[in-house]
């Protein structure tokens, strides 16, 4: 009797110790809510400062120069950088009609979701798990739409500014009308290892 107690004890150990083990991967393999909705607060914010300082350039009838861009596009940029640095997050635009090279997709997964908003005009953002750089996690990808005021760089191709012309040969980020799809952001989280 008491041999069967201690192996019916021994039993439930085990059991418990393998769930206990075999869900570890399952938890590390997950993101906290509250960071997850801390993602989408972030590139909510980052969203709008796009567009609010694109809406400078409204009524604007003067060309815009450089100094135009780094006025109303680089501050998105470095604001996602600075995002990724105080969080660790991975933060980037992604769009297939690029004109920084840097910008382009960088998985498979990343052109499908550019895809995905492309036939999916309301859809506005979603989650997927995916390894980047060799690590898993979880990406957010969150749509960027066209604003009438963005036209003025990102118009037609043979009215895009004469900074862009010389300074981005290969530019693929024009013939875009407002409303269009301009690209994505993009927030890989990892996974704790």
């Amino acid at each position: 009797m008491k041999t069967a107690l201690v192996r019916g004890v021994w039993s439930i150990l085990l059991a418990l110790f393998c769930v206990t083990f075999w869900s570890l991967p399952a938890r590390a393999q997950s993101i906290e809510p509250n960071e997850l909705s801390k993602v989408v607060s972030e590139i909510e914010q980052l969203d709008r400062m796009r567009s609010g300082l694109a809406s400078t350039l409204e009524g604007q009838t003067e060309e815009p120069t450089l100094q135009t861009m780094k006025k109303v596009c680089k501050p998105v940029g470095m604001r996602a950088k600075q995002l990724g640095e105080e969080t660790g997050w991975q933060v980037k635009q992604i769009a297939k009609k690029y004109r920084n090279p840097a910008h382009a997709p960088d998985t498979e997964t990343a052109s499908l979701a550019l895809d995905a908003f492309e036939n999916n005009p309301d859809l506005m953002g979603f989650w997927a798990k995916e390894t980047v750089n060799g690590r898993a996690g979880t990406r957010y990808y969150r749509r960027i739409n066209v604003e009438a005021s963005c036209l003025g760089c990102h118009g037609t191709k043979n009215e895009r500014p004469k900074f862009v012309k010389d300074n981005y040969p290969n530019d693929l980020a024009y013939d875009f009308k407002a409303g269009d799809l301009r690209g994505m952001y993009s927030v890989f989280v990892p996974y704790l290892q």
